[in-house]
């Protein structure tokens, strides 16, 4: 069955070898939509294109932002070449630019070679590089696979709890509707007898049926009862949920509001307060859930 995930999550993973040591970070945030970022060393820039395509095929939703490092070993290092041409073309624009910038600095060696496409390793030696970084790519990504299930179903589990209580709430409301409304009715027809004046029989009763129309909350909370069976399925089901979690709970305030404008009792008033309270909390979590 699909577990609920969340859309926040880290992994981090790293390997020292001869080539020298890599690093792969990921880390997701919450995000309408998937969302990839990549900062890497241009020697497995190619990879990218990849990686994208794995991390859609394991995340649904997420900002995701994934960060690679690569610090070539000593034997990578007297391996490397430089591009004459690339080389030139960086020197004659340098050239250029001093002309015009009075003071300009001279570029050292060092940021030379830092110049996209001037210093490059053997291609054998890229593509052992790349396929070092793309195989820890693939157990970060697992990694932040499983972290992001592990706090989905930490999720899941609050979400189940304050559900259930808003079920507790609908129940405890119900019950409560003809003790209510009696009280209520009790109480319009002491004060007409306090008052000792004579009223219309038929048109009384008339009354005190249009009022306790007007404070019928019956379908409000049948309509809660309905959402509470709904969020408990989807949670059942699992998989990418959240959006429909979050639709779900737009419907539950609605309707929490609805009976809170309904109310002819301080007990309902707070039931009311109670279910926004429980439903507000159930949305802030629901913002992290796939």
């Amino acid at each position: 069955m699909p577990s609920i995930n969340s859309m926040t999550a880290f992994a981090r993973e790293s390997e020292s070898s001869e080539l020298g040591v890599f690093t792969v970070e990921l880390r997701t945030v919450n995000h309408r939509y998937l969302d990839c970022s990549f900062k890497m060393p241009d020697t497995v820039r190619p990879l990218e294109t990849g990686l994208r395509e794995r991390a859609a095929a394991s995340l649904n939703r997420g900002k995701l932002d994934c960060f690679v490092r690569v610090q070539t070993g000593a034997e990578t290092a007297t391996d490397l070449t430089i591009n004459s041409e690339q080389l030139d073309r960086l020197l004659a624009a340098t050239a250029s630019i001093s002309e015009r910038i009075d003071g300009a600095q001279a570029l050292n060696p060092l940021q030379v070679l830092q110049f996209p496409g001037v210093c490059a390793a053997p291609q054998g030696t890229e593509e052992a590089l790349q396929e070092r970084v793309a195989a820890l790519f693939e157990q970060a990504l697992k990694t932040l696979v499983d972290n992001r299930r592990r706090e989905g179903e930490k999720l899941a589990a609050m979400i189940q709890d304050r559900i259930a209580r808003v079920g507790e709430e609908v129940t405890a409301n119900r019950q409560r509707i003809p003790e209510l409304l009696q009280q209520q009715r009790d109480k319009i027809i002491a004060k007409i007898n306090d008052l000792n004046v004579e009223v219309d029989e038929s048109r009384l009763e008339q009354e005190l049926v249009f009022m306790a129309q007007k404070a019928d909350v019956d379908e409000e909370l049948d309509r809660l009862d309905a959402h509470v069976q709904e969020v408990q399925r989807v949670l059942k089901k699992g998989g990418p949920c959240g959006r429909r979690l979050d639709f779900l709970m737009q419907e539950l305030n609605r309707e929490a509001n609805t009976l809170s404008s309904k109310s002819t009792a301080s007990s309902t008033t707070q039931s009311a307060v109670e279910l926004k309270v429980l439903i507000e909390q159930m949305r802030e979590q629901i913002q992290n859930i796939e």
